[in-house]
């Protein structure tokens, strides 16, 4: 690849790298979600997964070095990531299946519009308390 086609990524997001305190649960989780939204198993070692769509990947890693056993999305640092899920109907069927794969819905009083109101989307957290935010694009006004 020539310096030209790199130069078109700068500024995107190469990689996220979360680690995790149990490895089989994010898997689990994390695994079936990826999956779902079209990412592709990219690595696999005995301490980390990763999950691929086009120039990006997300690893999920047990680190030896992790200091804690839970993370905790309302302290300083990573909230939740959010995707892009597809349309209305994606998102109500991904909502659907994520208990069986270790997901909670938060906010299931202000589901769908816990954003607000011109918005769709659903906010999952799994067993080990991180985040994921599905939207579904906004709906042509008029």
């Amino acid at each position: 690849m020539g310096a030209g086609r790199e130069a078109l990524n700068v500024g995107a997001l190469h990689h996220v790298e979360v680690w995790v305190p149990d490895l089989a649960a994010a898997t689990r989780s994390w695994g079936w979600l990826l999956g779902e939204l079209g990412w592709t198993l990219f690595q696999d070692w005995p301490a980390g997964r990763s999950w691929r769509l086009g120039p990006t990947y997300l690893v999920l890693e047990q680190s030896p070095a992790l200091s804690g056993t839970v993370h905790d999305r309302l302290a300083p640092g990573l909230n939740h990531l959010a995707f892009h899920a597809g349309s209305r109907a994606a998102v109500d069927r991904l909502v659907a299946a994520a208990p069986a794969y270790g997901w909670t819905l938060l906010f299931p009083d202000r589901h769908p519009h816990a954003g607000g109101p011109d918005t769709y989307n659903a906010y999952l957290t799994d067993n080990q308390g991180y985040e994921a935010e599905l939207v579904a694009p906004r709906e042509p006004q008029g």
